[in-house]
């Protein structure tokens, strides 16, 4: 089952925390969450997933950054989230995807008790402008059944910014 939002609102503080919490962004099932200024892009191709990709930071301008398709950019939300009991999810809004623009590829799922930012995989279909601080994603939360295991993963647990792809520590661990 899916929280209304007013059930968001009843575990704030609880099994969910949003920082900076805003309102306004609530929604009847899900919170909107904002683009932050930076974003990332990768640097040298081709990729390798053995090894830490070099990655350049991109600023947003206030007047907007035109994004191109055929890049991938990484970009995170303003909000630092932490969810316990509950399994995040998030998904684009429908007005963002309307624009012809992705927020993630694959990674739209959370575990329980994961906290940090969302790291966003950010693609267009045509070229589009954007704007630092837009209500870009939506994060929603599935109730669960059995067992708790909380999340524990030294990769992304508590993430401080942009996480670029730590699946080279995957074959590290061999």
């Amino acid at each position: 089952m899916i929280l209304t939002g007013k059930e968001i609102l009843k575990r704030l503080g609880n099994d969910i925390k949003i920082e900076p919490y805003d309102a306004n962004l609530l929604n009847p099932n899900s919170y909107n969450l904002r683009l932050h200024e930076d974003l990332l892009v990768y640097s040298e191709f081709p990729l390798d997933m053995k090894k830490p990709n070099p990655v350049q930071t991109l600023k947003i301008p206030e007047d907007g950054l035109l994004l191109e398709p055929g890049t991938l950019y990484l970009g995170r939300t303003i909000e630092f989230t932490e969810t316990h009991n509950l399994v995040p999810m998030l998904e684009g809004r429908s007005s963002i995807g309307r624009l012809g623009m992705f927020v993630h590829i694959t990674a739209g799922f959370g575990d329980v008790g994961f906290k940090g930012f969302w790291t966003l995989e950010i693609q267009v279909t045509h070229p589009l402008r954007v704007y630092a601080g837009v209500q870009i994603c939506q994060i929603f939360y599935h109730t669960v059944e059995g067992e708790i295991s909380e999340y524990k993963s030294g990769k992304y647990q508590a993430n401080q910014g942009i996480q670029p792809s730590l699946l080279y520590k995957d074959f590290e661990k061999k």
